[in-house]
């Protein structure tokens, strides 16, 4: 499968411009990754996927990433659904208290995945983001299942997925967020509200919820697992996108060495030390982000690989946007109009500090840790 991420990203560079250009929802790039089975990458085997495990996943969306950075982070959202359900061993499903019945319908998702379908996630939401215990969105058990109501925001892939991983709260017991996998169609409406300065092209628009599910969309069988989740399996929650930021960095400083060389401009000692810092800097990242995903397949909630998880976003979004703005620089102004890779890379790049858990969150969880407080619950507000 990484092989087929190096031969699909020059085709993601090839369109990336227009899909930036236009905002629009990168189609023939998601043609190419249900042709080539990416949707089944983190399936395992029995069910008809790649088997593969976090560290594989997190080479796949480097390489995609460096062809179009908006592909690649709405393919991670896809990824993180259908890692977090093939996480769910027996074991850990005996410790939660997981129904048989909920682990058939894990099976029935993950099997239609890797039959082509693929997933977006719904969960931000104006006003409180990313975190799980302050959701709006609610959930009300009725006769066969639940009535899900409320609106999210930033859901990459808004109106194309073929279901959405919606989290929401019980109003009669707020402590409980639960998540749910809806499928696409009535009760489920897009707003287009996606017009941002980078990441265009992954229409991440406002999805209105008013949807009454079958008891079998709760994932897990088991009301109020979402905060669980978060803390056990938090690689998916955080350090799934660090993957993505880096190979948009790379791409940053692959983009200025050809415009410099096709310029004449090597011969300059101030640009050759800036491509020399940025080729630097991206692999210490990438390195990081390779070894936060070798301990999560290896050392899976151990506390040293949470650590490691956080360290990787935190790196991956300060790289990724420190790169690209020097790349633009060692260019010079000619890479700044509108259209050229650089201008879009630099765009790209800026919203990796901004993607939760954001630069500034995962620095404070780890300086919490380092100074020995619980970085999941100490400071103004609850990380989830």
């Amino acid at each position: 499968m990484i092989d087929e991420a190096r031969r699909l990203a020059p085709r993601f560079t090839a369109r990336a411009a227009e899909t930036d250009r236009d905002g629009s929802f990168p189609a023939e790039d998601f043609a190419d990754l249900r042709e080539a089975g990416f949707f089944g990458l983190m399936v395992p085997s029995r069910l008809g996927g790649a088997g593969a495990g976090f560290a594989e996943y997190a080479d796949v969306a480097y390489e995609l990433a460096r062809g179009n950075g908006a592909t690649a982070l709405i393919f991670n959202m896809h990824a993180s659904v259908t890692g977090a359900l093939s996480g769910v061993s027996d074991e850990l499903a005996d410790a939660l208290g997981l129904p048989p019945e909920a682990l058939a319908a894990r099976d029935d998702y993950l099997k239609a995945a890797a039959g082509g379908s693929w997933y977006a996630v719904a969960m931000s939401e104006r006003g409180v983001g990313s975190r799980l215990s302050r959701m709006s969105t609610t959930y009300r058990p009725v006769d066969g299942g639940y009535r899900i109501t409320g609106a999210k925001t930033f859901c990459s892939g808004a109106g194309h997925a073929d279901a959405y991983l919606v989290a929401a709260r019980n109003p009669d017991d707020p402590t409980q967020v639960s998540q749910f996998l809806v499928p696409a169609g009535p009760g489920l409406r897009v707003e287009q509200t996606w017009d941002a300065l980078g990441m265009r092209a992954t229409g991440s628009h406002d999805l209105h919820i008013d949807v009454t599910v079958p008891s079998s969309a709760l994932l897990g069988g088991v009301e109020g697992l979402a905060l669980v989740v978060a803390q056990l399996a938090p690689h998916w929650m955080v350090a799934s996108y660090a993957a993505v930021y880096v190979g948009v960095a790379r791409a940053a400083v692959d983009a200025a060495v050809e415009h410099v060389t096709a310029r004449g401009l090597g011969g300059l000692p101030a640009v050759r030390a800036r491509i020399g810092r940025a080729d630097a800097a991206v692999a210490a990242a990438h390195l990081a982000v390779r070894e936060a995903a070798r301990r999560v397949d290896e050392a899976p909630g151990d506390s040293e690989t949470t650590r490691w998880v956080w360290r990787a976003k935190l790196l991956a979004g300060t790289t990724a946007a420190e790169v690209a703005a020097s790349m633009l620089e060692a260019a010079g102004t000619s890479a700044m109009r509108r259209g050229h890779p650089l201008e879009r890379l630099y765009r790209d790049a800026r919203a990796g500090s901004l993607q939760p858990a954001t630069s500034d969150v995962c620095a404070d969880w780890l300086g919490v840790d380092a100074l020995g407080g619980d970085p999941d619950s100490d400071g103004v507000a609850p990380r989830w």
